[in-house]
């Protein structure tokens, strides 16, 4: 299975890489609301990039080739039943020394306080701390946010960072979260030595 053909299974969800055929439903959960109720919770201090379906199809696309043959996908679906509910993704804080950040969004509200999106993270991080030599994975967050605070808390990552009041939304102040798990401490929640590859550059 290449980079781009991931499938992680759980109890209750599926993450698999992102297809063609995907792309007009996750448009439709993303960009088609006028004022998604996800974006409130999501970074709403960032705008949210417009796309058409054609245009977003480009983006997913130039992503997946920005991809290198021995970098894991950037960007999984999160499938509950067959159904798209979300996504998860990684990004780098800074590459040379590995300094990665996950992220998730859950963009149909409905499933919502079902345990999907920790079930999704935790099967994210365990694959990241899987295919790359990470000595930690990090979380950030807003202090509004508390549910990803809770999830973060759930999955045995610890607060690392509260910038305050560095985050305006909707005329309030709010608190940059930075949260993380080491290597170690996911090996010891999780009662196993996840594989550690060689060298990545």
């Amino acid at each position: 299975m290449s980079a781009l053909e991931t499938r992680l299974t759980g109890d209750h969800v599926v993450l698999r890489s992102i297809k063609d055929d995907d792309i007009p439903r996750l448009w439709e959960l993303i960009y088609k609301p006028k004022d998604p109720e996800w974006k409130k919770w999501d970074a709403p201090y960032y705008p949210l990039e417009p796309h058409t379906v054609d245009t977003y199809r480009s983006h997913e696309s130039a992503r997946k080739e920005r991809l290198k043959e021995t970098e894991p996908d950037s960007r999984l679906l999160i499938e509950v039943d067959g159904e798209i509910i979300g996504t998860v993704s990684y990004y780098w804080e800074h590459k040379a020394s590995l300094w990665l950040e996950v992220g998730i969004g859950i963009y149909s509200k409905e499933y919502w306080g079902g345990g999907y999106g920790s079930e999704a993270l935790e099967l994210w991080i365990d694959h990241l701390f899987h295919e790359l030599p990470l000595a930690r994975v990090g979380l950030t967050t807003w202090s509004k946010n508390e549910r990803m605070m809770k999830v973060g808390k759930k999955l045995g990552m610890k607060l690392e960072g509260r910038m305050r009041k560095c985050r305006i939304y909707e005329g309030k102040y709010y608190d940059s979260i930075r949260m993380g798990i080491l290597r170690e401490e996911w090996q010891l929640k999780r009662n196993r030595t996840p594989v550690k590859k060689g060298s990545y550059h």
